[in-house]
């Protein structure tokens, strides 16, 4: 069992290409991983704030996740919600790059 800020291993490095993302379950919850376009990794919570849907399964184009139900957007360097119906923030997370892990802060 993990506790509060405790880095947790969430996939290998190369599991994710530019742009793309990755679901990542830990604990009862899950996440979205993200790799930008210069090779940088993010994470964030991984359900729409609208009506709960997996993000992992959005579009992401530049900075922006999409969610594949109703086409609210985020920011996923942030978890800033970025287009209705999405209104609510969603809570990002630290990330760190060891060897070939890619970790995230929970």
């Amino acid at each position: 069992m993990t506790t509060a800020g405790e880095w947790v291993a969430a996939c290998a490095l190369d599991a994710l290409e530019s742009e793309e993302t990755l679901r990542f379950d830990h604990e009862g919850r899950t996440f979205v991983i993200t790799r930008s376009p210069e090779g940088d990794y993010f994470a964030i919570d991984g359900h729409c704030s609208h009506e709960k849907v997996h993000l992992a399964d959005g579009v992401v184009d530049g900075y922006i996740i999409e969610c594949p139900k109703h086409f609210g957007t985020f920011d996923y360097r942030t978890g800033e919600s970025q287009a209705p119906p999405a209104c609510i923030d969603l809570r990002s997370y630290e990330v760190k790059v060891e060897g070939n892990t890619v970790f995230i802060k929970i």
